[in-house]
């Protein structure tokens, strides 16, 4: 009886195994000609650009950075220079402002007169595509132009 304890064949029960030296592999293959219209490096995706953009913290529309005192949203009229579009605004922060100002300024979605404003500036991914000039113009009206008689 065997002194292993499994009876199925394993690698114990060949004898070792000749080696071949690693130099003497055989012949090796030419190189075959590359093809120069095949691209050699992998293809670049196509990433998608940053842009820096102010935001209306109501509503969220894109609005000009260039923030005057008086400005106020195209889209939902809210007051733009006011706290909560500033750039110190923190709810968690001494008078919710980052900044050291000696009073708490009250409300702060309206528009006041304080010195440190800087207008919250975002930075996006660019992810929408740009839409065409006009209708009838582009690549649709060069296709179009190719097949009139």
């Amino acid at each position: 009886m065997s002194d292993r304890k499994y009876r199925q064949r394993g690698y114990q029960d060949e004898g070792p195994r000749e080696r071949r030296p690693q130099g003497a592999q055989g012949p090796k293959k030419p190189l075959e000609p590359r093809d120069p219209r095949m691209p050699r490096d992998p293809h670049v995706p196509n990433m998608p650009g940053f842009r820096e953009v102010f935001r209306c913290t109501r509503c969220g529309s894109i609005e000009p950075i260039a923030i005057g005192p008086e400005s106020t949203c195209t889209k939902c009229g809210t007051d733009l220079h006011a706290c909560v579009q500033c750039s110190s605004f923190d709810s968690g922060a001494t008078f919710e402002c980052m900044q050291q100002i000696p009073v708490r300024v009250s409300p702060k979605d309206a528009r006041n007169t304080c010195t440190f404003f800087s207008a919250r500036i975002k930075v996006e991914r660019e992810t929408g595509s740009t839409p065409a000039t006009a209708p009838g113009s582009g690549a649709k009206k060069a296709f179009d132009d190719l097949f009139k008689f």
